[in-house]
């Protein structure tokens, strides 16, 4: 067990139960995340409390990918890398953190990427890049769509109720792996997230009844 597990095993004793509790978040799904072997957590991201709820929610540990910047900010730094974050540089070529995340999901991680790159404050998804589709094609392991809702409304002092939804596994075993490949299995998982997300907002509109299961 790396240091990392043990990280999240002592953050789901009191992160986990605290994100639940003020987002009251309500997972869909949830049985689709692979328990074992490495994958790619394909997240939209519309919010800053994305983070803590998908992870709260997920029955696996995450190797998050997030934004340089946030290992500079002290404390926070700290908390992230004992959580295995992987660090990017965003809005250029960075290989070290793609050979990071390949090498996450050769040894076995699940790689929560958020799709379109950074935040969405449209409030709805956006187009998403190529960085899931690559790890998976490069390291042929599964995609996972994951779509989150209702944290676009969320702000302290307005808990609004938040939920995700899990599609199945995505594989892209038949696609080449190049830039062709890569964009032919972006708009795919671009068109399941989508999907999963407008399901959530009509599940919200109905009150969010528990049981239901989200589209493929």
């Amino acid at each position: 067990m790396s240091y990392g597990d043990v990280a999240w095993q002592v953050s789901r004793l009191w992160l986990g139960p605290i994100a639940i509790a003020l987002t009251r978040a309500r997972g869909y799904g949830l049985e689709r995340i692979p328990r074992s072997g490495g994958c790619v957590l394909a997240i939209t991201h519309l919010a800053w409390v994305d983070i803590p709820i998908v992870g709260a929610l997920s029955p696996r540990n995450i190797n998050y990918v997030a934004k340089v910047e946030l290992g500079r900010v002290p404390l926070l730094a700290s908390f992230l890398r004992w959580h295995g974050i992987i660090p990017v540089r965003r809005g250029e070529s960075d290989r070290e953190a793609v050979r990071l995340m390949r090498q996450a999901a050769h040894d076995g991680r699940a790689v929560g990427l958020f799709v379109e790159g950074t935040r969405q404050r449209s409030g709805v998804p956006g187009k998403a890049q190529p960085g899931a589709a690559m790890v998976a094609l490069q390291e042929e392991v599964p995609v996972v769509p994951i779509a989150v809702y209702n944290t676009q409304r969320w702000r302290l002092g307005n808990f609004a109720p938040c939920s995700l939804a899990v599609g199945e596994s995505m594989r892209f075993d038949g696609l080449a792996k190049n830039g062709r490949g890569y964009k032919e299995a972006t708009a795919e998982i671009e068109q399941r997230i989508r999907a999963l997300f407008d399901w959530l907002a009509d599940v919200h509109a109905r009150g969010r009844p528990r049981g239901e299961t989200p589209p493929l």
